[in-house]
């Protein structure tokens, strides 16, 4: 899941960004609704944490215009505003979930992975298919009951092939899921990582498509 955070405090949105890094999601940190609301636009999040206090344009207005123009993106609203008003204004407006500040960082963790279980329609905080398991809780990856360590890509790449198993990622996809706004990515990145997943896991773990992309192999409960 790719994340937009924008938040203008330096010191709670470095906070926020340590956090998303550390939960191994790949995000863009913007300070001011008027950026924020143009990056959406042009290359569209699954999920923006979206503070209403913004320089040159206020978060409730970003949040506004985002679903005028009917971008699906999940909203969760970080704001020092408690009042229900507040609460009920950017509800009504389409946000997914409103968090007061100040906030715990593992509760605004815990929101986001709610969020995101709605939006695949999973109940619990584990991706499994035949023989893997992939906890987003510990960030354990298993193959038939047995701890597989990954790198951190390779997790992240997991991830999202699993999320989908039957949808056929392209490489642009993936390389955004794993690597978010990072510039300068390798053009065999995605390949090095699907053989690095082939040799750890199994060989057909991950199928290509040629002249398309990548699935995960379906057929995984038969291996």
């Amino acid at each position: 899941m790719r994340i937009l955070l924008v938040e203008d405090d330096e010191l709670l949105g470095s906070g926020i960004s340590e956090a998303l890094n550390r939960c191994l999601y790949p995000h863009e940190w913007l300070t001011d609704g008027a950026s924020a609301l143009q990056a959406a636009m042009t290359a569209p999040p699954d999920l923006i944490i979206l503070d209403l206090g913004l320089p040159k344009m206020d978060g409730i207005e970003v949040l506004r215009q985002l679903r005028e123009k009917a971008l699906g993106c999940a909203v969760l609203i970080i704001s020092a505003r408690n009042q229900s008003k507040d609460r009920i204004t950017g509800l009504n407006l389409g946000a997914d979930d409103y968090i007061s500040k100040p906030f715990e960082m593992d509760e605004l963790v815990a929101r986001i992975r709610a969020v995101e279980r709605r939006m695949v329609g999973r109940a619990q905080n584990v991706l499994a298919l035949g023989r893997l398991r992939l906890s987003l809780d510990t960030l354990e990856v298993r193959l038939d009951g047995v701890c597989v360590e990954l790198q951190r890509r390779e997790f992240m790449l997991l991830k999202r092939l699993m999320e989908a198993p039957a949808q056929i990622h392209s490489r642009g996809q993936l390389e955004a899921a794993v690597y978010g706004n990072e510039g300068d990515v390798e053009s065999n990145s995605i390949d090095v990582h699907v053989h690095h997943l082939r040799k750890k896991l199994y060989p057909e773990v991950v199928k290509t498509i040629r002249g398309v992309g990548y699935r995960l192999d379906v057929g995984v409960d038969a291996v």
